[in-house]
This record gives C-alpha cells, structure tokens and sequence, in this order.
C-alpha cells in the first residue's frame, strides 16, 4: 500500500459540503403567493424536483461515507478525486433549480442529466483512485471490482440526456429510474469498515 492519510478530515469536509448542498438547494425552493392548497400548483414542479435531487444527495453521502469508511486512507490523488466529485455535486442545486422552474424544458432536462452523469463519473473515478490506496488485490479493490450498478446508471444517464431532447418526460423516467436503482444501499464494502475501524 502507498502512503495514506486517515480519512477523517476528508470526511468531515465532504459532510459539510454535502450539508451545505442540500441547503441551498432548500433555499432555491420558493413559496406561492396566494394562502390557499391550490396555488401548491405552480410550485409542484420544483417540489418535485428537488425530492429527487435531495434523494441523489442522501445516496451519495451514504456511498461516499460507506466508501471513506471501508477505505485504509487516502492519499493526494484520492483527495482531489474527492474534489472532484464535490465539484460536480454543487452543480446539483443550480440544475434542480433550473429544471424546477422549466420542468418540460430540453435544455434544463438534458443538464440536470449531464450533472448526474458527471457525478457518477467522478464517483467512479474516486473509487479507482481509493483502490488504488488500498492496493489492487485488497478486499476493498475486490469488493468494487464489479459495479454493476454504477455502469447501468451512467448508461441510463446517457440514454436521459438524449431522450431529454425528444421527450423530457422520458428523462425524467430515466432519472427517477435511476434513484430507485440506488433507494436501496450499496453493501459491498460494509463489511470491510469494522476490520477497518478496529
């Protein structure tokens, strides 16, 4: 294994972020005007928008923080991978907010896509760049050596933002498709953080 550093301030840095992400997207959520339950109405599409986004967020703090757990450190190209992912994760607020505000829109549909496109790219590369920490025969390297999941959703992204430009309501399938994927935990490295932690 090369030189690695423990993973908590990483962490507790990417938490901030990821804290600091949902609350501006909550920030860009406006009110309606009127009192009454009907005029929710114009305001749903945002609603929505951001429940999906929110849902995005919480699964990949969930993964990022399973991953960093089970990890054995990190050094400076895992850092900046991590940068990386942060960087595309805190386009999140301004494409929900976009697409809330233009829900049957192309452009705000095919860029909401695109950033979770970019976002799962830069999971994975993160998680080269922790395998690479780890070393390739470690359990953490054969516990990601299959992601299945990973490679179906960045697929699927690609298909959302083509579809996005044919039909917007498509892409939003796409996309709802894909949090459903992910609803339920990636638990391959769960058993790796208690021996990590020990």
């Amino acid at each position: 294994m090369r030189f690695a550093a423990e993973t908590n301030r990483l962490e507790a840095f990417s938490d901030g972020v990821f804290a600091v992400i949902i609350t501006i997207m909550v920030l860009e959520l406006r009110p309606p005007l009127g009192t009454d339950l009907r005029s929710l109405t114009g305001a749903l599409p945002s609603i929505a928008t951001y429940a999906v986004s929110f849902v995005f967020i919480a699964i990949y703090w969930n993964n990022h923080h399973h991953m960093l757990r089970a990890s054995r450190g990190v050094d400076g190209r895992a850092m900046w991978a991590n940068f990386n992912l942060l960087f595309w994760l805190s386009l999140v607020p301004f494409s929900t907010a976009w697409l809330g505000r233009n829900p049957s829109a192309v452009g705000p549909t095919a860029l909401y896509a695109a950033v979770f496109l970019m976002d799962g790219v830069a999971y994975a590369i993160l998680q080269r760049a922790l395998i690479a920490v780890n070393g390739p025969d470690s359990a953490f390297a054969k516990a990601l050596a299959r992601d299945v999941k990973g490679n179906v959703s960045m697929l699927l992204y690609v298909v959302a933002i083509g579809a996005a430009f044919f039909s917007t309501l498509v892409s939003d399938v796409i996309i709802i498709t894909v949090a459903i994927i992910w609803f339920v935990p990636d638990r391959r490295l769960e058993p790796l953080i208690d021996i990590n932690r020990k």
